[in-house]
C-alpha cells in the first residue's frame, strides 16, 4: 500500500505544480520570444522575454487546446474558442502609456501575439512627417535604439486621431515594421502585458554552432525599455 500511496502523492504533487504553473502563466507572468526584426535594435530576433500579464489586467483564456497550434495562418488549430460569457479579466493596475512596450493580440488574428511600442492612446492625435513622430503636436521621444533603413512613403505625411479604447503602436525598426500605420489600432482588450527583462538571447547559427556560442551574454537580464 505504501508504494501505491507514494505514487499517488507524487502524481498529485505533479498535477498541482502543473496547475500552478498554468495559472501563473495565464494571469501573472509568461515567456515570449521575439520572432521578427520589427523592434530592432531595442529587441533582437532570438530574445526571450518575461512578460508581466498582471499589470494591465490579465484575462482568462479565450481559446483552449493543444499548445503551439493556435497560429491559424499556418497551422490547423486543435482546440476551441471559449464563449465570451465565460471569459473575464482581472482589474488593471495601470494602463499602457505612450513609450511603453506592450505585447498584444494582433487585431487581424488574435491567435498571434505581437510586440510593439505604444505611441498614443484613445483620443490622441498621431502625426508623422518624414521620420518625426508627434503626439498631440508634441515630438514623441525617439527610443535610443530606434532603427531607420530608408525613406518610407507611408511616413511622408500621416495624421490620425486614435479611436477611444484603442492604442496606436509602432515598431522601433520604423522602416521594417507592420504596425498601426498599416493595419490600424489595437483594442484595449487585446493588450496582454508588459515585457520585463530578457532572460535569454540566442543569435542565429547553424547545426555546428553550439548553444553556448549562440548566446548573447551581454543581453541576459537586460531590462526592457
Amino acid at each position: 500500500m505504501k508504494p501505491k500511496s507514494k505514487r499517488i502523492e507524487t502524481t498529485q504533487a505533479i498535477l498541482i505544480a502543473i496547475f500552478a504553473a498554468l495559472i501563473l502563466r495565464q494571469f501573472v507572468i509568461a515567456a515570449y520570444k521575439i520572432p521578427t526584426s520589427s523592434m530592432e535594435n531595442t529587441l533582437l530576433v532570438g530574445d526571450f522575454l518575461l512578460v508581466n500579464k498582471f499589470v494591465y489586467g490579465a484575462k482568462s483564456p479565450d481559446w483552449i487546446g493543444l499548445p503551439f497550434t493556435q497560429e491559424t495562418h499556418w497551422k490547423i488549430p486543435t482546440g476551441f474558442e471559449v464563449p465570451k460569457a465565460l471569459q473575464f479579466r482581472l482589474p488593471a493596475l495601470t494602463r499602457p502609456e505612450p513609450y511603453d512596450i506592450v505585447v498584444f493580440q494582433y487585431p487581424r488574428n488574435p491567435r498571434i501575439d505581437f510586440i510593439k511600442r505604444c505611441i498614443a492612446g484613445g483620443g490622441q492625435t498621431v502625426e508623422i512627417h518624414g521620420k518625426e513622430v508627434r503626439v498631440d503636436g508634441n515630438p514623441f521621444p525617439s527610443p535610443p535604439f530606434t532603427k531607420y533603413l530608408e525613406t518610407a512613403r507611408r511616413d511622408s505625411f500621416f495624421s490620425r486621431v486614435v479611436d477611444p479604447g484603442h492604442y496606436f503602436v509602432m515598431g522601433d525598426n520604423r522602416d521594417n515594421s507592420s504596425d498601426s500605420r498599416d493595419w490600424g489600432y489595437v483594442p484595449a482588450e487585446n493588450i496582454i502585458g508588459k515585457p520585463l527583462i530578457v532572460y535569454l538571447s540566442l543569435q542565429e547559427g547553424n547545426a555546428e554552432t553550439g548553444i553556448f556560442d549562440r548566446i548573447r551574454w551581454n543581453r541576459l537580464g537586460m531590462v526592457v525599455r
